[in-house]
């Protein structure tokens, strides 16, 4: 049983088909997901002071990076996943990054949805997957 399963079963949460959630939705999970990903990666690289990793963290979670690391995958996903992603990136947000352009909000915005629905579906293998081929390929290119 994957973390979803056994957060909705303890809480006993019906199952809802994860295609009827909105992309922000499945964005606000995202978000919290790939976070908890980028903050067990930096943690693992140095045990720091919470500053410094927080540093560390900012260089992955950020709408820029977020931009770059789908542009990196986006010939690996899937037609759903793909769909998924352009639903988050399409969706109309009432709020907006302060250090960001728009696309490359939205483009982040498309990834953290993409995020959250892997989440959800309980397909972290595939999620973590293309995360740590585009942490790999976006840090050769630094």
């Amino acid at each position: 049983m994957n973390l979803p399963e056994k957060i909705r079963n303890l809480f006993d949460i019906k199952e809802l088909d994860i295609r009827g959630y909105s992309p922000l939705s499945l964005a606000f999970m995202g978000d919290s997901v790939y976070e908890i990903i980028i903050r067990t990666y930096v943690i693992s690289q140095a045990n720091r002071p919470a500053n410094q990793l927080n540093r560390m963290k900012v260089k992955y979670v950020n709408a820029a990076a977020q931009a770059a690391i789908i542009d990196v995958i986006m010939d690996r996903l899937t037609p759903e996943e793909e769909d998924i992603y352009k639903r988050g990136r399409n969706a109309k947000s009432y709020t907006s990054a302060k250090n960001a352009s728009i696309n490359d909000y939205r483009k982040a915005t498309g990834f953290e949805a993409l995020c959250g629905y892997l989440y959800l579906k309980g397909q972290m293998d595939r999620l973590l997957e293309l995360v740590k081929y585009a942490i790999e390929e976006c840090d050769e290119k630094q």
